[in-house]
């Protein structure tokens, strides 16, 4: 009785049970912080005039108390900013634990008397973002190595361990204090994911070098210039929110023109509308509906 010859097992047919993939997932990980609001507005000028002027100083120390309170606040600040140009007249920038409070602080605006002559222009809705592209690539190679499968809970569990280590490590940048600068550039971005160039087909690998390429620009700019991403992937329009806190806005220029030639900008980045504003203390708002900006 003859038998056929056995196939050798190859690649394709071999099944080894509860093997990991060799091949690492795509998506980097992110330690996330404080929730953001940017809120823009128009100050309507001409009904503000029409008040009395008794009526108009009530209203502003109304509004100058709550957003004082605002400003001090322990667990997310707010910060008030005279906006440049004709994209509005202020800008409102708050930083709290939750999306809920970041609702609160957009409802106590809007509970204000001064709100009656603010009209919104746009908003921005995202979350303080640290990515971490080399420690992901670190931290999936040696999953795999240790035969645990991408995806499975053990692997959640591992990966959600070793993120609670970033977090509480970069808690200071997680959950920062809006900077006191006198000047704020604030703008949101996108990788390119066109027909010709698409940042998310790159490797994690390549995607990891050109990160690591693009920091180094703004790491020169240490010391005169503060930085805080924030990602809006689902939240909002654009896929990151980019705040530049600088006491010379020179520096704005300088910073955004240097990383326009950096491979990542220039091939991959898309930008929105760019705000640009001037700090405003709360104390000193009644000044500023005057049209006298604090200096």
């Amino acid at each position: 009785m003859s038998t056929s010859p056995k196939k050798p097992m190859t690649a394709t047919t071999r099944q080894i049970p509860h093997a990991a993939s060799t091949e690492i997932p795509a998506v980097p990980l992110t330690a996330e912080g404080y929730s953001v609001l940017h809120q823009m507005m128009r100050f309507r000028r001409t009904a503000w005039r029409a008040l009395p002027e008794p009526e108009r100083t009530s209203i502003a120390a109304e509004a100058a108390a709550v957003l004082g309170e605002m400003e001090k606040g322990s667990a997310g600040q707010s910060a008030l900013y005279s906006l440049i140009g004709h994209k509005g007249d202020l800008l409102l920038v708050h930083f709290r634990k939750s999306f809920a409070e970041l609702n609160q602080a957009e409802l106590k605006i809007a509970d204000l008397r001064l709100s009656d002559f603010l009209e919104p222009t746009s908003s921005y809705l995202s979350i303080i973002e640290l990515g971490l592209y080399d420690s992901t690539i670190k931290i999936y190679r040696e999953l795999t190595d240790e035969g645990i499968q991408p995806h499975s809970d053990q692997w959640k569990a591992e990966i959600e361990c070793k993120l609670e280590r970033h977090r509480e490590a970069m808690h200071p940048r997680l959950f920062p204090e809006i900077p006191p600068n006198r000047y704020i550039c604030f703008y949101p971005m996108d990788r390119r994911r066109g027909e010709e160039q698409n940042w998310y087909t790159l490797p994690i690998e390549e995607r990891a070098r050109q990160m690591n390429d693009h920091g180094l620009v703004g790491r020169r700019y240490a010391g005169e210039v503060k930085q805080i991403i924030t990602g809006s992937i689902g939240f909002d329009d654009w896929e990151w929110g980019v705040d530049l806190f600088a006491d010379d806005p020179l520096v704005f220029k300088k910073l955004i023109y240097e990383m326009r030639f950096d491979h990542v900008s220039a091939v991959y980045a898309l930008f929105g509308q760019f705000y640009v504003g001037v700090r405003c203390p709360a104390a000193e708002l009644g000044k500023l509906l005057t049209g006298e900006l604090p200096k």
